[in-house]
């Protein structure tokens, strides 16, 4: 063998070593991600991000899928000739819309289901009408309705234990009942963190369309690689995060807050990001961590 060809193989090896620790120390321990963003649109980001939380499960990780597809809810209302309203950020959900929105997200819950399937891993897909998981009461914008959008007031979350349980890989669609058993959409951000506080996850993962968190989104050296849940508070009440960062911080914080141990904001166009952040010593996103501990 050849030097060159050589230090290729050393090089391989020194990856594997250095994943060695964190395979030990989140072993049997519960990941959520959250799938979302544009890596849900690219088949080969799509492909990678499976491959990725599919190798946790197989060195031992008891990962749960949370999923998105309002790009896919908006494209199916635009082909029935409806347009897509949003207030704040909420997309206006009529009736008509829940149904195209349910049945969307039944489409993409199945095809990740698939793609695990297709790497010799056995997934479930669930939405959070199953077993009761998500229990919601109607959700306002501003005061405004804006019809069969849910927020979260309770999470079961038995059925997930019963399916890590046998060994099966949960992926979950955003969609709950009301006390009235009316279904309802959910923001995939607020299922993720809900769900992640319910079972006691180790790691909660948001997979985005930024690199991860920046103090000023128009400097790119005032990226933030590792903070802690105070600090997160103290740059969302300094009013220095704004815009679509906002609530998927408000609830990064609010994870830790309720026993999840880390957060991270993951850009998912990186290929392999899941892999690179938890696994090696750098990381490429930003981590959010309990207040006692260094950052």
């Amino acid at each position: 063998m050849e030097q060159k060809e050589m230090d290729q193989v050393m090089q391989k090896a020194s990856v594997l070593i250095e994943a060695l620790p964190y395979i030990q120390k989140f072993n049997r321990k519960i990941i959520v991600v959250k799938y979302g963003g544009s890596a849900m649109s690219n088949e080969e980001l799509q492909r990678n991000v499976i491959k990725d939380v599919t190798l946790l499960k197989l060195v031992g990780f008891k990962p749960i899928i949370v999923h998105g597809g309002g790009k896919a809810i908006s494209k199916w209302v635009g082909k029935v000739g409806k347009k897509a309203r949003f207030v704040n950020g909420l997309r206006v959900t009529d009736e008509e819309t829940m149904e195209i929105a349910e049945m969307v997200l039944g489409r993409v819950n199945k095809n990740l289901v698939t793609m695990v399937e297709e790497l010799g891993v056995k997934a479930v897909g669930i939405s959070g009408k199953d077993g009761g998981l998500l229990k919601v009461d109607k959700k306002y914008a501003d005061g405004q309705d804006i019809g069969f959008v849910g927020d979260i007031k309770e999470v079961d979350p038995k059925v997930l234990y019963d399916l890590l349980e046998k060994d099966f890989l949960p992926i979950v669609a955003p969609v709950g009942l009301d006390d009235d058993f009316n279904t309802y959409n959910i923001n995939a951000d607020d299922a993720a963190c809900a769900i992640a506080k319910a079972v006691g996850a180790d790691k909660l993962v948001f997979l985005t369309d930024i690199e991860g968190l920046y103090k000023d989104i128009n400097d790119k050296s005032s990226f933030i690689s590792r903070l802690t849940a105070g600090q997160a508070e103290e740059l969302i009440n300094g009013g220095i995060i704004g815009g679509g960062m906002l609530p998927k911080l408000n609830n990064c914080t609010s994870a830790i807050r309720n026993g999840v141990n880390r957060v991270h904001i993951l850009d998912g166009r990186v290929p392999h990001c899941l892999l690179l952040e938890i696994f090696t010593n750098e990381g490429v996103g930003t981590a959010i961590i309990s207040d006692d501990e260094e950052v």
